[in-house]
């Protein structure tokens, strides 16, 4: 007898395979679409600040990694330019941390061994039929696109760099930032709190990405040992360096039937519904709230409603798309901001720093909210 499935999820990322998670809890039987992949002869050097809410739905599953591999952040430094400076610390907030910073493969490896051992999700190489169609193929999808779905891209004409670093000076546990006209560095604490390993984020204009991708050793750590200003001590490369294009977008569309007068559906969460700057460190918690907000919904509906009824899928794009709204306005605002070469703007923006690092309720609510405390 042909398997039934109740959702196939195309795309077995981080997000993708959660989804499949939560889900396969609430005994739906789901297929998750992941193609043999080619095995690549470069270490993964991505790590992602995770913030309360996505640990602890990652914990339930199982699949929060080892301590080693996840380090939390007990304090966060931002700098200005000229002299502008924000600081959080988790003990003001009354907190564990701030965030965790998570090395990418080691949850990869967590999630890959769950859905592994969980009877109700069924690995295939090639979409299956279903009753709901669960897009999470990250930014490129094509099956975004054979839906014909409108992805509205707005580029930053900047790229990142990532790699990961050994520093002379232990970080403390503390994330650091720094805001230059040339890009935004940042520095993310890995390997414990006492560790002296940190994963880099360099966002740069396009044309100044070459240059320091393919550049020697010694002169890209003392360029990044410079804008750091030396906070932690002399640098050593420990990776290869990978880049990315940069940019904010959203579909026009996140859910709809898969053909005209279908009872099946489809549905689209993280990437692939939306992109923002990685400045603040939210692209993956948005992606993970994507997928805890489709499966309480899917949980909570009635008993004759199927997974494809277009009226809950209606209503988790409304609830996600409001929870996006302000995160992206404020991460593309940030980064526009601090692209601005000009003297006068460099003075407005420091001067706002200074203003928000004593505004008290204000930048204690922000960091609430980018701890998915609210």
């Amino acid at each position: 007898m042909a398997q039934t499935f109740d959702v196939c999820i195309r795309g077995a990322g981080i997000v993708g395979r959660t989804l499949a998670l939560l889900l396969a809890r609430e005994r739906l039987r789901v297929a998750l679409v992941a193609p043999a992949q080619p095995r690549s002869q470069h270490k993964d050097v991505r790590a992602y600040a995770l913030n309360a809410s996505s640990r602890a739905v990652l914990q339930s599953l199982r699949c929060w990694p080892d301590d080693e591999d996840a380090t939390p952040v007990l304090g966060m430094q931002v700098f200005g330019d000229l002299d502008g400076q924000v600081q959080f610390d988790a003990a003001s907030q009354d907190v564990e941390a701030l965030a965790w910073i998570v090395d990418v493969p080691a949850l990869e490896q967590r999630l890959s061994e769950a859905v592994r051992y969980q009877p109700q999700v069924e690995i295939v190489k090639e979409p299956v039929e279903a009753a709901l169609t669960a897009v999470c193929e990250g930014r490129a999808s094509s099956t975004r696109t054979e839906f014909g779905v409108d992805f509205s891209v707005t580029p930053y004409f900047q790229h990142a760099i990532a790699t990961r670093l050994r520093c002379e000076i232990s970080h403390g546990g503390i994330a650091r930032q720094w805001f230059t006209p040339e890009g935004i560095l940042a520095f993310l604490p890995m390997g414990g709190t006492e560790g002296h390993e940190v994963a880099v984020v360099w966002s740069l204009e396009k044309s100044l990405v070459p240059e320091w991708l393919d550049s020697d050793e010694e002169s890209f750590t003392t360029r990044l040992q410079a804008i750091s200003q030396n906070a932690l001590g002399q640098l050593e490369l420990t990776a290869e360096r990978a880049t990315w294009p940069l940019q904010q977008a959203v579909a026009d569309r996140w859910c709809g039937p898969l053909t005209q007068n279908s009872t099946q559906s489809w549905v689209l969460a993280g990437d692939a519904a939306h992109n923002v700057h990685p400045l603040a460190g939210q692209g993956l918690n948005l992606g993970l709230g994507d997928v805890q907000a489709l499966a309480r919904i899917l949980q909570e509906r009635d008993y004759w409603r199927s997974p494809a009824d277009l009226k809950l899928l209606r209503q988790y794009e409304r609830e996600r798309k409001a929870s996006l709204a302000p995160m992206g306005l404020a991460m593309d605002g940030l980064q526009q901001l601090f692209a601005r070469p000009e003297v006068p703007v460099q003075m407005l923006r420091n001067w706002g720093m200074k203003g928000f690092e004593r505004s008290g309720p204000i930048k204690s609510w922000m960091a609430r909210q980018a701890m998915g405390l609210l």
